[in-house]
């Protein structure tokens, strides 16, 4: 029997949800109260978020944690953390505690350029087409002042224009390539907005360039799109303390872990299949914040994992160093963030975590990110070159676990308890639990 329906984009929400249940759930009464139970009692929030994106049925939640006592730049923050994944807000605020004790994180904003593109075809004489785009390059500017006059109110606007010749990769292919300022917006709008314009500019100049023969006036444009690739919109962060204060554990001499962390940062810099992993856990702390401030954090992974393949071969993005008894651990990585427009003025807990944050300015947030983003690599590598990773990870996960085998409030506390002594494993918990439950029997 098909599924297909018409017009479901048309149907009420309780009418999506209606033939949703019947079609594909084997309890379409249960389905039905799962979805509504979710949604919020406060009719006109639930309206707002009904309209963020289209068939909305219900909402799906995420926890939204907080990470105190990082200091950046000598200012103390609690960073919000929207995330789903055990031990990476507590690994944060583990991090955070440990660096506020050493002189806090610092971090700086390299630049903050974007990028847009027109990708467009052209079969003719590239020395003509370089001749015609000089001679119209400044239509672009004056075609698009309605579009950026806002901006340039701001600081923002276009910072330049040009041509790239493309045609060795593929036959006739070349690029109006632009660079963007957008200030406190990420600039996604703004930026496309501005590309449309170019490609309705280029095409009707084209048409009337009289150096062009018939076949070169029909220039084909194939697109026009920002870039989420923006190696220039950078941000560094780092920490550093001498050597010896590297470690606040009695078990751990300083010297040997902080070789043993060095080893292990050169290990992701030169093999990949550990470098995908490591730049994950620095995206734990990243897109958690992304998230938590209505950024886009499917734009961020994609630009900064591109950034880490910039020199042909996926690295790193974090760096460490012994130099003189001092150890310095830092991270650069691109961030094309915005703290206006978007769900940023929309979703009241976007509002929320921005004003923890002291409202932010874009540069402000950038920095902020980077430094979730480092201190939850801190928190790992230190956690791998010492105890190893899933310690603390299965301690975290534990409640998991026992939510999972619809442990009780009284076997939740016995749980714990044993399990500060044991390594927490789901077959161990689950055997626990079992034990418990025949003890009880």
């Amino acid at each position: 029997m098909s599924k297909a329906i018409a017009g479901f984009s048309k149907l009420t929400k309780e009418q999506k949800i209606e033939w949703l249940s019947q079609e594909y759930f084997s309890n379409p009464d249960e389905a039905q109260t799962l979805l509504r139970k979710y949604w919020n009692d406060d009719a006109a929030l639930q309206q707002l978020h009904d309209e963020f994106i289209e068939n909305t049925i219900t909402n799906f939640y995420l926890p939204l944690g907080v990470a105190p006592n990082f200091i950046i730049n000598g200012r103390e923050y609690t960073l919000p953390m929207a995330i789903e994944e055990s031990s990476v807000v507590a690994a944060a605020a583990k991090a955070a505690k440990f660096w506020s004790a050493r002189g806090g994180f610092k971090a700086t904003v390299i630049n903050t350029e974007k990028i847009g593109q027109v990708h467009f075809l052209f079969n003719g004489d590239t020395n003509k087409l370089n001749q015609f785009f000089g001679e119209i390059k400044h239509r672009f500017f004056s075609g698009t002042e309605a579009i950026t006059k806002n901006m340039k109110k701001r600081g923002g606007g276009i910072l330049g224009i040009e041509l790239r010749d493309k045609s060795s990769e593929i036959p006739g292919y070349y690029q109006l390539h632009t660079t963007f300022e957008t200030v406190d917006s990420m600039g996604a709008n703004f930026i496309n907005s501005c590309l449309e314009q170019f490609s309705k500019i280029l095409k009707e100049e084209a048409l009337i360039y009289s150096s062009f023969n018939e076949q070169e006036k029909q220039l084909q444009v194939i697109m026009s799109i920002l870039s989420n690739y923006v190696p220039n919109c950078l941000v560094r962060a780092e920490v550093s303390c001498p050597v010896d204060e590297l470690c606040d554990d009695a078990g751990i001499n300083p010297k040997e872990f902080a070789e043993k962390f060095l080893m292990a940062v050169r290990i992701a810099e030169t093999e990949p299949y550990r470098a995908v992993t490591h730049n994950k856990g620095i995206m734990n702390g990243i897109d958690a914040v992304v998230v938590a401030t209505g950024n886009d954090f499917r734009a961020v992974e994609a630009g900064v994992h591109a950034y880490a393949s910039k020199n042909g071969k996926y690295s790193s993005l974090s760096h460490a160093s012994i130099d003189n008894g001092i150890f310095t651990f830092w991270i650069e990585v691109p961030l094309a963030l915005g703290t206006v427009g978007g769900l940023t003025s929309l979703h009241p807990l976007v509002k929320l975590s921005l004003e923890m944050l002291g409202n932010p300015s874009a540069r402000e947030l950038m920095q902020i990110v980077a430094v979730a983003g480092l201190a939850q690599n801190f928190a790992a590598l230190r956690s791998l070159t010492t105890t190893g990773i899933q310690q603390g990870h299965m301690k975290m996960h534990l409640m998991n676990i026992l939510n999972q085998l619809g442990a009780s409030d009284s076997e939740k506390n016995k749980a714990i308890k044993h399990f500060e002594q044991h390594t927490v494993s789901h077959a161990a918990v689950h055997e626990f639990i079992e034990e418990l439950r025949k003890i009880k029997v």
